[in-house]
């Protein structure tokens, strides 16, 4: 269902006797792209691949998180490596920051030269989402989680959701804004 900006949902799941309950508040689109640019790539010397970055407009006061996801030429929408954000350094202000082509996490990820970067001529759509601190929350624990698989100096982290007796997942509310950059040949 689409839902409205600044308004609470519940969630009750009852599963035999066993009942799941969770609580979203979609935020206002409050944080947002002001603009998108491109230009070459600093750890890439192929003239074709090229990095997008966006003018981003935080609102003062902390407490607007964000997720974002890209689509390339159409193609579906993925989360960027790390996709999720708070606005703990960034409060209140306009600043500039490189958004990395979101991955396929049911495939094999290469950490090249090539990562993050597009190509001349694709055209880029960014699905910039501000969500709620739970929302934030499951997806920071979630992406930690899945970055340090395998590292014998990582800390074990438990993903944190918001669903009642200690269910694995989370119940969640997004406020969207789409913008696009076709980056020419």
């Amino acid at each position: 269902f689409v839902g409205e900006m600044q308004k609470t949902y519940d969630l009750t799941v009852q599963v035999g006797t066993e009942t799941y309950t969770a609580k979203t508040t979609i935020p206002v689109l409050a944080k947002t792209i002001q603009s998108l640019s491109w230009k070459k790539s600093e750890k890439n010397e192929d003239s074709l691949k090229v990095m997008v970055v966006a003018t981003v407009q935080d609102p003062p006061g902390l407490g607007n998180y964000i997720r974002y996801y890209t689509s390339v030429n159409k193609g579906p929408y993925y989360p960027g490596f790390t996709s999720v954000y708070d606005d703990q350094i960034v409060d209140g202000q306009t600043y500039e920051i490189s958004v990395d082509q979101g991955v396929d996490r049911n495939t094999e990820v290469e950490y090249d030269n090539n990562f993050g970067l597009y190509n001349r001529g694709d055209t880029v759509v960014i699905k910039f989402a501000n969500i709620d601190k739970a929302t934030y929350d499951f997806w920071r624990t979630m992406e930690y989680n899945y970055q340090s698989i395998g590292s014998p100096f990582s800390s074990p982290t438990k993903v944190e959701g918001n669903v009642s007796n200690n269910a694995l997942g989370y119940f969640g509310g997004y406020a969207n804004q789409y913008i696009s950059i076709i980056i020419p040949k």
